[in-house]
């Protein structure tokens, strides 16, 4: 993907605001949507319902090691998830 020259392409005002914070810097500006990550291409979906099944086999007895082996996370994620589920 290429550039625009914001010179061309903003008005002066905007320009030199931006120019205090990253002048002479690449910048990347995302598209103004209204869905927050993960919603448009269903990955927030796929984590919150792994993130339940983790919950749920663990309140059911398995163990955070298993819990590891089985979905290939770290200890701290597993508590994380665990926590907050």
């Amino acid at each position: 993907m290429g550039y625009i020259n914001a010179k061309d392409v903003l008005p002066d005002h905007l320009l030199m605001e931006l120019q205090k914070y990253v002048e002479g810097q690449i910048i990347y500006i995302p598209k103004n949507s209204r869905a927050s990550w993960g919603e448009l291409n269903g990955t927030r979906e796929v984590f919150t319902k792994r993130n339940r099944t983790i919950y749920k086999l663990y309140k059911n007895g398995e163990s955070i090691e298993d819990l590891m082996d089985t979905f290939h996370l770290s200890e701290e994620s597993i508590r994380k998830i665990i926590a907050n589920v």
